[in-house]
């Protein structure tokens, strides 16, 4: 299933639900990324934090894994400590990555002449890209030392990543359209398709067989209202377990029986979302209450750190 909607957000629907999932997109310039290659994007992304990680960890072992108070015997300590060429360089880069990455992203939100320049929702993969790497150099360029005022801004950044990692979580629990809005429930509801009649039309089961399945679905929807996320995972395997084997049962081919399980779990994914529409819309609201204010002291103390190593005379290679 397809919506089409205008930039008025009048919408033009064209429905198919032999082809889910359903979407909503918008007329624009803006090119999609094919599952593909979004995919190959997000493990590229993910790819670069983990070998930065990883590298910078195996680089410095020998360093950051000595007592603090040894460490000034070792032979790379004018490196490695937070105000050497190689520790002060990942301080300036991991700030300036993390600066790109909040302040970017709330350009884009809020200026219209940024509007063709991508899809909100890959700036906000690159917002967590950026808001990932950044703090890992951060990291690095303390030197595994935490003490101050200082301590604050890290402490203060390891919260907003944390929180960030929730608020993604939150984020993708609510259907948006391909532009990234959300969706309000008459258009989530409006997303389903008539799963019986291309029981009864389009695979020729018998009542019985389509009541199974239905109701199958209906009583996942009801265990979803009253069980936990992990209740409802295993409820879900049953579910599909039920469906695949009255469609056995039917004597349907394997192409046949995948895609029609591919509609139940597509049926079953909305019925999650519109039960749990509300409560995350809420969550979201309130995870930006808590998000915002560590963000707030990470940068103001960031600036206060960066102003008074400047007026200290610290420099890097300029």
């Amino acid at each position: 299933m397809t919506f089409i909607m205008e930039k008025s957000f009048s919408p033009h629907v064209h429905c198919d639900i032999l082809h889910p999932p359903c979407r909503l997109t918008f007329k624009s310039s803006n090119r999609i990324m094919s599952p593909l290659v979004h995919r190959i994007y997000i493990a590229t992304l993910t790819t670069i934090v983990v070998l930065t990680a990883a590298f910078l960890f195996i680089k410095g072992w020998s360093y950051y894994s000595m007592p603090i108070e040894e460490r000034f015997y070792h032979p790379d300590h004018e490196q490695f400590k937070p105000s050497g060429i190689y520790g002060h360089g990942l301080g300036i880069i991991g700030t300036l990555l993390i600066l790109i990455g909040v302040f970017g992203y709330q350009a884009k939100k809020k200026y219209r002449a940024l509007a063709r320049l991508g899809r909100l929702k890959y700036w906000l993969e690159f917002h967590i890209f950026l808001c990932s790497l950044g703090p890992v150099m951060i990291l690095f360029h303390t030197a595994f030392k935490f003490g101050g005022l200082v301590s604050i801004s890290f402490w203060s950044m390891i919260a907003v990543v944390a929180s960030g990692v929730i608020g993604r979580f939150i984020y993708i629990q609510i259907p948006r359209s391909i532009e990234g809005r959300a969706l309000s429930l008459q258009e989530v509801q409006a997303m389903k398709g008539n799963l019986e009649d291309v029981l009864q039309n389009t695979y020729r089961l018998d009542e019985n067989s389509r009541q199974t399945i239905l109701q199958s679905v209906t009583v996942q929807t009801q265990a979803n209202n009253a069980g936990s996320w992990l209740g409802q995972y295993f409820q879900d395997k049953k579910t599909i377990g039920t469906v695949r084997q009255v469609l056995w049962q039917n004597q349907l081919s394997r192409p046949d029986i995948q895609h029609v399980t591919k509609l139940v779990k597509h049926e079953i994914t909305l019925n999650h979302r519109i039960s749990r529409l509300q409560l995350m819309q809420q969550l979201f609201k309130y995870w930006h209450v808590a998000h915002l204010p560590f963000a707030l002291v990470m940068l103001v103390i960031m600036v206060i750190h960066v102003a008074i190593t400047m007026a200290m005379g610290y420099h890097w290679i300029f």
